[in-house]
């Protein structure tokens, strides 16, 4: 059987934004830098696509373990199991 849809099917109101933040992001937050053992929440920015994560990680926080070109390597823990991500800073929020 094939599978209906993709990883952002019943997303619109995760991955959209209310009509004060809507426009251009800041510079700063595209920008932001981030140093190893930092503290960051997974927040996303509907915006800019490139360095998403996957949907079933919204609102979780981890810890930064190293830069990758322009993203970052996040570590988390899901229920049980570590797992690392390559996230964009724009869709970081330092904690």
């Amino acid at each position: 059987m094939k599978r209906i849809g993709g990883e952002r099917r019943k997303k619109r109101a995760l991955f959209s934004k209310t009509p004060k933040t809507k426009g251009k992001v800041s510079i700063r937050k595209y920008l932001a830098e981030f140093q190893t053992g930092d503290k960051v929440a997974l927040t996303v920015e509907p915006a800019i696509q490139t360095g998403m994560y996957h949907p079933r990680f919204a609102g979780k926080t981890g810890t930064i373990k190293s830069k990758k070109g322009e993203c970052y390597e996040v570590s988390i823990i899901d229920i049980t199991k570590a797992k690392t991500l390559l996230v964009h800073p724009v869709h970081l929020k330092r904690v």
